[in-house]
């Protein structure tokens, strides 16, 4: 059974990193897209970014505007996303998402509704 486990949420000031990590039961290969999402209270969850694991394709909101990259880590089972000059508006829960079968495409990627398997979530909390 896939499954996917994100950390590194945590509590910052504005103008702070982070880096969330997605720890996948499968080799990363195994999946065709992988992505994050963010959802804050009371709001859609929306995608952050994602990627097609093992090609250089990438994909961000545009809210995101430079400050994010995600990354295929070396040891083939984890995703991670660097997070720099957060703002208050980053605060959320990060989930990560994954699919096989459909790859990230520019009119698919941030479709929450193709990613079959998600993690729990970690929470980011950006403070002004």
């Amino acid at each position: 059974q896939v499954q996917l486990v994100e950390s590194g949420g945590d509590s910052v000031q504005t103008g702070g990193s982070l880096r969330l990590s997605c720890e996948a039961s499968e080799y990363t290969y195994t999946y065709t897209c992988m992505a994050w999402f963010h959802q804050a209270p009371g709001k859609e969850r929306e995608v952050v970014a994602a990627m097609n694991p093992g090609t250089p394709a990438l994909y961000y909101a545009d809210f995101v505007e430079n400050r994010f990259t995600i990354s295929q880590d070396n040891d083939d089972h984890t995703l991670s996303l660097q997070m720099d000059f957060l703002k208050p508006d980053d605060t959320a829960m990060y989930y990560c998402a994954a699919r096989a079968g459909t790859f990230c495409y520019p009119d698919n990627w941030d479709d929450a509704g193709l990613y079959k398997w998600w993690g729990q979530g970690t929470q980011v909390t950006v403070s002004s």
